[in-house]
């Protein structure tokens, strides 16, 4: 088995020509691969630990580096850009995993009885975790950064105000925001733009905060946060935003999603979706969908495309900010990596390490694999008299 994973690791290395590593097998043997000193010491401390990745790809990975009986020293995301890479994709799963794969799947439909419990597996950890590693208006989303020394706290502002000019927002008008999170859209888009919105999340811990932090700003007249489910939200709005929430929909609510947009939107209205995506079809990692965003699932841009003019919604502009979101991962890791001591006390070590997987292998794919960030602007019918150019966005 030792010589599957050496010639496994050969092409890997092959592929990623720029990473030096080494790996010390279970039996004692150390295998250096790349040139130069290595980048991260990958440990195998229990052959019982290396079947699991053979039997199970990245869902065996993700279980053993969880229970601590696969170690890595070093440079973690350099090893976790691997987990895009096709040698390691194209692993044969047994049929145990591939049964499991599918039955997770099959319980990840986004029924309205499913999708509270499946955003409260995530959202719903406590504001005082997320508080110790975001930024200070709670953004959990990809930033936007504008200079290379941008803090996180400035480039989560620069992403409002980018957000707030691509969709030309003008005092008194209306707003909604799907999937509003602890407020920090809304309310920026409420102090710095004078509109008044509504924000709906199904995390009861982000409403509570999110209505606790309007009434502070005293915004209470302006701003409506609520506790619901976007297929229920009511009303007709003159903007709508929507900024990564899109990947909680799931695949078979696309169109459901793109419907109600329709239905808020005011007639020539203009909306923009933020949101993960990729260009082609990929299928989602197992261990993310278990451990981290159940339900969870990354929309190819076609198929946001299609679906929008399927609802009568039309795309005028898409921006892709993958490298925001590598650089705002990367800033979200380095402070979790300073606190991951009070987490352990919060939870446990193997919290710690989901958790430290999570954000080092999402950094990892939107710097070196297959995953994006979409901005895609839209309006509710064909609006003639949208600017001709992008000027108004970096006035």
């Amino acid at each position: 088995m030792r010589k599957t994973f050496e010639q496994l690791f050969e092409q890997l290395s092959d592929h990623a020509r720029d990473v030096s590593f080494q790996v010390q097998f279970w039996d004692g043997v150390k295998r250096s691969f790349g040139a130069g000193e290595a980048q991260f010491i990958l440990t195998f401390a229990t052959k019982r630990a290396a079947d699991h990745v053979l039997e199970s790809g990245s869902l065996g990975f993700g279980e053993e580096y969880m229970a601590g009986d696969i170690q890595v020293e070093g440079d973690f995301k350099q090893l976790l850009r691997f987990g895009s890479d096709a040698a390691f994709l194209n692993l044969p799963l047994g049929l145990k995993t591939k049964l499991a794969i599918r039955h997770l799947r099959q319980t990840s439909l986004n029924t309205l009885s499913r999708s509270q419990k499946h955003v409260a597996h995530h959202y719903d950890r406590g504001n005082d975790f997320y508080k110790l590693w975001l930024d200070e208006s709670m953004a959990y989303s990809c930033a936007y950064f504008r200079h290379e020394n941008d803090t996180l706290e400035q480039a989560q502002q620069q992403k409002y105000e980018h957000i707030c000019r691509k969709l030309q927002l003008k005092a008194g008008e209306t707003l909604v925001d799907i999937g509003c999170g602890w407020g920090g859209m809304l309310i920026y888009a409420a102090k710095h733009y004078g509109v008044r919105g509504v924000g709906c999340s199904l995390s009861k811990e982000q409403v509570e905060y999110a209505v606790d932090l309007v009434k502070h700003e005293g915004l209470s007249k302006e701003i409506s946060i609520v506790f619901e489910d976007y297929r229920k939200i009511q009303g007709e709005f003159d903007k709508f935003v929507s900024v990564g929430m899109f990947e909680h929909v799931g695949k078979q609510f696309i169109p459901t999603f793109m419907e109600k947009a329709q239905s808020l939107l005011k007639r020539d209205g203009i909306g923009l979706l933020h949101t993960i995506g990729q260009e082609r079809p990929i299928p989602g990692d197992p261990w993310t969908l278990k451990y981290i965003f159940p339900g969870g699932y990354i929309p190819v841009l076609d198929e946001i495309v299609r679906t929008m003019g399927e609802a009568k919604l039309v795309p005028t502009d898409i921006e892709n900010l993958r490298l925001h979101y590598a650089r705002t991962l990367e800033e979200w890791s380095t402070r979790f990596e300073v606190h991951a001591k009070k987490v352990e006390a919060m939870y446990d070590a193997s919290f710690v390490r989901m958790w430290r997987m999570f954000l080092n292998g999402s950094a990892a794919n939107f710097r070196y694999g297959d995953i994006r960030l979409y901005h895609v602007l839209f309006t509710n019918g064909l609006n003639n008299a949208l600017p001709l150019t992008r000027e108004h966005m970096y006035r």
